[in-house]
């Protein structure tokens, strides 16, 4: 399996490299040759056989600055350099990928590439079965390990602008149309069309199949997390996803998720550096064992239910962990909710509304909610305002102790509330039950 868009941009590339190596060589550039010596075919004893090898290398790496003005240049170089297997591409060449970093790989890897496409040639002229081959020998640098592990798996609620989108090593989000290669069923969902979703392709070196396949779940895992966290869009995995062990067949496998996307996430090409940071900083802040996971854990639940109104509670039972900690009785997470979310002059409306959201709950529960368009923005406008606070939590922009957080901003003197337009207002916050109460029953 190989990415088709790396293929073509390489291939387009090789082209125009082509055009202006053999423009040199018109122009009266001439490639240098060495004298190579072979042992004879009876062995030692053999008189030894001389030969010239065209320079080709030398050549092209004299018009490395040339080449990299070319329009396809820089798009083959992002894409080589987000190749998982281009440190084993330059160790076949017999260069040290260790000791190259940066740029300097991508040039090398350039290098390797043209000299193989023109090895030994003196015109530059493009022949395509010698390109074919070379992208591939490249492509197979990606499956060099025989026991690497791929782990395919299908999103939906999702779009990205660019036809493929690396997100660390290992890791690629791909529209289904610039990957070669897919199993039978990825292609194509439930007989919908390829631009209904998207592929995510991990890959690992580690030799021990189940070990790669429980450690590509919970990448998956956390990339679900971060796309939920990262915009409004509720993105899904497919339920079923494949695997494979080095270039072998393609073995289906449960992910045990479901559910279907609310929305679409767009994410456009300016913004694929910031997602890229998002996902490696909820990977690695994502909390454990408190009362911060269970609240995340509840808004991922809620994400996989069929409607906003089946959602609503886990998104509720999320708020009062974080905002509530005496209890519903208190009566204390409408107000809190607005102190964080709301600018001070709206305060009263997202009270107001949080209130609704909880009447609505109990009469989702009871079995009476009507459902209208009205209710369910209700809903979605709830799941927006947790999803806000788990991830400025986690990115580190609020304290954990939201609820502390909140009384302090309800708290603040009016002095302070002037000198802060963003500061709270405590008199918006339902202090008591039964205040609570009174404003409930505005809403039911």
């Amino acid at each position: 399996m190989h990415s088709v868009h790396r293929g073509e941009a390489l291939a387009e590339f090789v082209h125009e490299a082509a055009g202006r190596l053999h423009a040199d060589v018109q122009a009266g550039a001439e490639v240098g040759f060495e004298l190579d010596s072979q042992a004879g075919r009876r062995g030692g004893g053999a008189p030894a056989l001389y030969c010239y090898r065209a320079l080709t290398g030398e050549f092209i790496a004299e018009r490395e600055a040339e080449l990299e003005r070319l329009p396809g240049y820089a798009e083959a170089a992002r894409l080589l350099g987000a190749f998982d297997g281009l440190d084993r591409y330059l160790a076949g060449a017999g260069l040290d990928a260790g000791r190259i970093s940066g740029s300097t790989r991508v040039r090398a890897a350039i290098r390797v590439l043209l000299s193989d496409v023109f090895s030994e040639q003196t015109d530059f002229e493009l022949r395509p079965e010698r390109l074919a081959d070379s992208l591939q020998r490249l492509e197979q640098a990606a499956l060099s390990s025989a026991g690497g592990v791929t782990l395919l798996a299908t999103l939906r609620g999702l779009a990205i602008a660019s036809g493929e989108l690396p997100l660390a090593r290992g890791l690629t989000i791909a529209r289904p149309e610039n990957l070669a290669g897919l199993p039978e069923g990825a292609r194509a969902i439930g007989g919908t069309h390829q631009a209904d979703h998207l592929i995510t392709l991990f890959t690992s070196e580690e030799q021990d199949p189940l070990r790669a396949i429980a450690h590509g779940r919970a990448v998956l895992r956390d990339l679900l997390r971060s796309l939920r966290l990262f915009g409004d869009g509720r993105v899904t995995l497919g339920a079923l996803a494949w695997t494979r062990v080095g270039a072998g067949g393609w073995n289906p496998l449960a992910l045990g998720t479901g559910g279907r996307p609310h929305g679409m996430l767009l994410v456009a090409a300016e913004q694929e550096d910031e997602l890229r940071a998002f996902c490696s900083l909820v990977s690695r802040r994502a909390p454990e064992g408190n009362e911060l996971a269970w609240a995340l854990r509840r808004f991922e639940l809620g994400c996989e239910r069929e409607s906003a109104y089946e959602a609503l509670t886990d998104h509720l039972l999320a708020l009062r962990a974080l905002l509530e900690p005496e209890g519903p009785a208190s009566g204390l997470l409408p107000g809190r909710l607005a102190a964080l979310c709301a600018t001070p002059e709206r305060r009263t409306q997202l009270t107001g509304r949080a209130v609704q959201a909880i009447a609505l709950e109990q009469a989702v529960r009871a079995g009476n909610a009507v459902a209208d368009a009205g209710g369910e923005r209700l809903a979605r406008e709830i799941a927006d305002h947790l999803r806000a606070l788990l991830r400025d939590v986690i990115c580190g922009h609020l304290h954990p102790d939201l609820a502390a957080l909140a009384d302090e901003i309800l708290l603040e003197p009016p002095e302070a509330r002037e000198a802060s337009p963003e500061a709270g207002s405590a008199e918006q916050v339902v202090g008591d039950p039964g205040q609570a109460e009174e404003i409930l029953d505005l809403f039911i």
